[in-house]
């Protein structure tokens, strides 16, 4: 039978796919939990801490069917891959894509469980008391729903959308960033703005830098057996930090909160309490010092020298002038010191300044962050270009028959 000449176009099915995803998950969260008191949730200003996680996890008011946005599901991958990464530096033995799928859906359970059990009393109802109890239950049950229906829906899209699985996070970034723009005079965004302009050009380079390690393959006997190499980028793991930077941060403030409670009359633990913020400068440096080892250790963990170093052994393949082997994975490991660090340093800075400038009172509070998420935005937007890049190539290749 005669095939038809025709191609079909993939980006213009992944952009569909994509656009039906977002559509279910804007639709989500404007249908509001059951019972709850929409006439008491409007925008007010916020924390810092505040502002940041709306602007990662999704909801601002936390009265949807996604109030708890895509944060478990975000902290339980992560964690998921650190663990499993770790276990790997003591094992041989390598871990299933299907064993992580369900040790991620496990830990996602649990934190969307925790997470709802701790944000329902937060919550207004428009029920009597008789039914308060039982809208209790359901208005869990819809947030652990809704936390599910978010996790398949990333998973779908990574899988036959653009964007992959932090696209949901992008749109909830660009909602953050609107919202605050619109409630802000020209005068109080123009410092803001500025910083953002500057963090967006910076994050562009470390987004598009790399570096290039000459690699001598043996599989390539041929004029281009001298412009092989293996590319770093300048910033190995991207934004990732900052958006997890915020949840271990909150970490050591448990830690001093449930201190305080054991001990209310020690002045030294009630001093943390009160200045375990990011408007306080103890907290702010608490606060830095958690981003810039997490992306330090992300980046090893990540870009494995062990990994690449066993790659290379397996298949002969050697960086020039350095034995396989040990050698190789010392200076890899080098390497990625020097880059994760540069990445820190860099990305540290960037979110230092706006919050110094918090401190000082130099700029609202609310928009202390805006220069954190113009930094997120550009990252997820470079990499949605480079896919549509790809896909738009793949959609020029004329079949050969």
């Amino acid at each position: 039978m005669p095939q038809s000449g025709h191609k079909e176009n993939v980006m213009k099915y992944k952009l569909a796919y994509t656009s039906l995803i977002l559509f279910v998950y804007i639709l989500g969260k404007c249908i509001p939990l059951y019972g709850i008191d929409m006439s008491v949730y409007s925008y007010e200003a916020v924390g810092v801490e505040e502002v940041l996680m709306q602007t990662i996890s999704g909801d601002a008011y936390r009265s949807s069917i996604f109030a708890l946005g895509i944060f478990p599901f975000m902290i339980s991958g992560i964690l998921v891959q650190v663990v499993f990464a770790v276990r790997n530096l003591f094992s041989k033995t390598r871990i299933s894509p299907k064993t992580m799928n369900r040790a991620s859906v496990t830990v996602t359970l649990v934190i969307a469980v925790m997470q709802a059990f701790t944000q329902i009393p937060e919550l207004e109802f428009a029920v009597s008391l008789e039914k308060l109890f039982y809208t209790k239950i359901i208005v869990m049950m819809e947030m652990i729903t809704g936390v599910m229906l978010i996790m398949w829906l990333s998973r779908r899209n990574g899988k036959y959308g653009v964007g992959g699985r932090m696209i949901l996070g992008l749109v909830n970034i660009v909602e953050r960033i609107t919202a605050t723009v619109m409630n802000h005079s020209v005068q109080s965004l123009a410092v803001p703005l500025l910083i953002s302009i500057a963090v967006m050009m910076i994050t562009l380079i470390m987004e598009n830098a790399e570096m290039r390690i000459p690699v001598q393959r043996v599989s390539i006997h041929n004029v281009y057996a001298d412009k092989n190499y293996m590319a770093i980028k300048l910033n190995p793991v991207g934004v990732m930090p900052v958006m997890f930077t915020t949840a271990v941060f909150m970490l050591p403030r448990l830690l001093v909160s449930f201190l305080g409670y054991l001990f209310p009359q020690n002045m030294d633990i009630a001093w943390w309490q009160a200045n375990m913020t990011l408007t306080k400068a103890p907290g702010i440096a608490v606060y830095i010092a958690c981003e810039y080892l997490l992306t330090i250790g992300l980046s090893m963990l990540m870009v494995s020298p062990k990994d690449i170093s066993e790659q290379f052994l397996k298949s002969g393949d050697s960086i020039v002038n350095l034995h396989a082997g040990r050698d190789t994975r010392r200076y890899l490991r080098r390497v990625m010191w020097c880059i994760s660090s540069v990445s820190a340093g860099v990305m540290g800075v960037c979110i230092l300044v706006p919050l110094l400038l918090q401190l000082r009172g130099s700029i609202d509070s609310t928009l202390t962050m805006l220069p954190s998420s113009i930094m997120m935005m550009t990252s997820f937007w470079c990499t949605i270009y480079r896919e549509l890049a790809a896909v738009r190539k793949y959609d020029s290749c004329r079949p050969l028959f």
